[in-house]
Parts: structure tokens; C-alpha cells; sequence
């Protein structure tokens, strides 16, 4: 059986990068090689909360292309008790106060369940040194306990 991997707004973000750093450009080339050549692996999940964030891109043609990505990807509704889950994660300081959509996007792939939450903010999410405290939070709230991951990790995890 397949996997099944959150795509989180900096996915589509990067794979279609603007950035010319040479950091910048290696994580779109990673997203692309991901994307194009292992995401058939999985089954790909987003939620409105990364379609929301993607249709505030300034660039009109970023914008379509990214939300254009999504097309054939299962949403995964926003229902009641996420929000909950939200506010214990920020009460806990797993995310801070004023990122939202990071927590969000952490209690959507909990909820359901997600065996990967795939992005590139290893600030908020895919830290390994948030991991213990955010297994032990969603283990006292009882949720499931995605794989906070890049892609560049899941290239190489075949």
C-alpha cells in the first residue's frame, strides 16, 4: 500500500523558486527531482489552508503554476477539533503564536493520519530538534505522529 504524504505550501513554493541562491536553487532542483520522479510513490494530501497560502503569491504566474499543482491532489477538510489541535500546539510552543499556517498544516497531517508532512521549513516543522516535542504533544493528545520530512530525505529514502 501506498504512503500517503501532506504537501505543505513550500513545495509548490519551490518547485517553482525565483530565488537565485545556491541554497535556493539546490532545494527547487531537489523538489523537482522529487516531484516529477517519486511523488507517483505516494498518495499526495493537501488541505485549503496551503491552497489559501499559494493564492497569496504576488507573482500571478508562480501563483497559477503552483495552485495548478494541486489539481490532482486530495484535500483534506479543516474539520472540528483541528482547530483545537492548533491552539495546543501553540499553547505549547511546539509553533510560535504567529505562524498559524505552520501548525495547522502540522495538526491536518497528524489528524489524518499522514505517514510523511513533506516541506522545506525545517524551522517550524521538519526540526529535528522539535521532533521529541512534538511526538510528545501529539502522543498526550492522542493523534498520530508524521514522518517531518523534505524532499530531499524522502529521495533517498527508496
Amino acid at each position: 500500500m501506498k504512503k500517503t504524504v501532506y504537501i505543505e505550501t513550500t513545495i509548490p513554493s519551490f518547485y517553482f523558486n525565483e530565488r537565485s541562491s545556491a541554497e535556493s536553487l539546490a532545494m527547487q532542483q531537489w523538489t523537482k527531482d522529487w516531484w516529477d520522479y517519486h511523488s507517483n510513490q505516494y498518495i499526495l494530501q493537501t488541505s485549503v489552508a496551503v491552497y489559501e497560502e499559494l493564492s497569496l503569491i504576488p507573482n500571478t504566474e508562480k501563483r497559477e503554476n503552483a495552485l495548478k499543482m494541486l489539481k490532482n491532489i486530495n484535500f483534506l477538510g479543516i474539520v472540528e477539533g483541528i482547530e483545537d489541535i492548533v491552539t495546543v500546539y501553540i499553547k505549547n510552543k511546539i509553533m510560535p503564536g504567529n505562524v498559524v499556517g505552520d501548525a495547522i498544516h502540522l495538526a491536518i497531517a497528524s489528524y489524518y493520519k499522514c505517514d510523511f508532512l513533506l516541506t522545506w521549513n525545517c524551522k517550524h516543522l521538519a526540526n529535528a530538534n522539535k521532533y521529541e516535542h512534538i511526538k510528545f504533544i501529539n502522543n498526550k493528545l492522542g493523534l498520530y505522529v508524521p514522518f517531518l520530512t523534505t524532499p530531499l530525505q524522502l529521495i533517498w529514502s527508496k
